[in-house]
């Protein structure tokens, strides 16, 4: 079965009410829905947390007055076309817009989908001269769009470049190719990420423990098997995932897989997403419970990344309280101790 791209495909399928704003929702980005995504989904539950994901929705056409076209602020810190340069030591580079499937909740919902932009040959050249002409950076992000997306010969070529240059430390890899569409993980591209001198990491999203599927794992495996470090990065989001059973499930799932959870993304002001966000302080109750139920090796780090350009801080819970003689420590359990200054 192809991906399905069309209104018309998810009601055939079965996915959708009949509601006029949905080709308003359809309209304001693009939809892909993988095969192996669609097997996940439960026909019976008409709040399925992988179709929440995937399947456009009526609320979508409900814009808030504070959510943003821009809502981390990539086109300020944008001072070549295809790199975003935010911290000193570290850009992403954006070599196309193209995803195998298009998340609901995507912050760069205004740029993904066929036919948005991917960069040409004299394009990606003079990204690369940025990154050359720049010594403090130390890591380079390939993000999108899904850089597995690029065919292996493609991929190849560009990891090779960024390995050319000295002072690229880290070349790091942002995906959900190995959740969504694991049959394009062959032996080709897994070996078209081996740069010879600078190391790679991979960070795979993946935002619910049902899609860890015997495919996916196995995607997966061939990566960890191959050397490559897997990291996890999730979205929180409601109706998806914001019930610590879910959390912990994901976390677990994610380590079995040697999928190290490295953030739990608080969702971004974008727009026509109201119906994904969560309270933070919701997100911070849910960090606090698992802290009692997972040990450090499956714990993600709680972000937000701050509007207008200004990077990520971790916004989990406190656990020092004040005391004029000690330090009020709180246990991952809610119990409370004094510990000297």
């Amino acid at each position: 079965m192809p991906t399905l791209r069309t209104l018309k495909a998810l009601h055939r399928e079965g996915l959708l009410a009949v509601d006029p704003r949905l080709a308003e929702a359809a309209d304001a980005m693009a939809i892909a829905l993988t095969p192996e995504m669609l097997a996940l989904i439960d026909r019976e539950d008409s709040a399925d947390p992988i179709a929440r994901q995937f399947v456009p929705s009526a609320a979508e056409t409900e814009i808030a007055a504070d959510e943003l076209l821009d809502p981390i602020g990539d086109e300020a810190r944008s001072p070549v076309k295809g790199i975003v340069h935010r911290y000193p030591d570290r850009v992403l580079l954006k070599p196309l817009h193209v995803c195998p499937v298009y998340c609901r909740f995507c912050f760069r919902r205004e740029k993904v989908g066929p036919g948005g932009e991917a960069l040409s040959a004299s394009e990606l050249d003079s990204a690369i001269a940025y990154i050359e002409a720049r010594p403090e950076i130390w890591e380079v992000i390939l993000t999108g769009g899904d850089p597995l997306m690029l065919a292996p010969r493609r991929l190849a070529k560009l990891i090779a470049a960024l390995d050319a240059i000295d002072h690229v430390g880290v070349i790091r890899i942002h995906s959900r190719v190995p959740i969504v569409d694991p049959s394009r993980v062959t032996d080709e591209l897994v070996a078209s990420l081996k740069p010879h001198r600078a190391a790679l990491w991979f960070a795979v999203h993946c935002n619910h423990p049902r899609e860890l599927a015997p495919a996916a794992q196995s995607a997966l495996a061939r990566l960890a098997d191959a050397g490559i470090p897997l990291m996890g990065q999730t979205v929180l989001l409601a109706g998806v995932n914001d019930e610590v059973e879910t959390l912990e499930a994901l976390m677990r799932a994610l380590v079995r897989c040697r999928v190290k959870p490295y953030y739990l993304h608080h969702p971004d002001l974008v727009r026509g997403t109201g119906h994904f966000r969560v309270p933070v302080e919701r997100g911070q109750a849910l960090m606090k419970a698992l802290r009692g139920r997972l040990s450090g090796l499956a714990q993600p780090t709680y972000v937000l990344d701050v509007p207008g350009g200004h990077g990520k801080v971790p916004i989990g819970p406190g656990y020092l309280g004040d005391d004029p003689d000690a330090l009020l420590v709180e246990d991952a359990f809610g119990g409370r101790h004094r510990y000297p200054r």
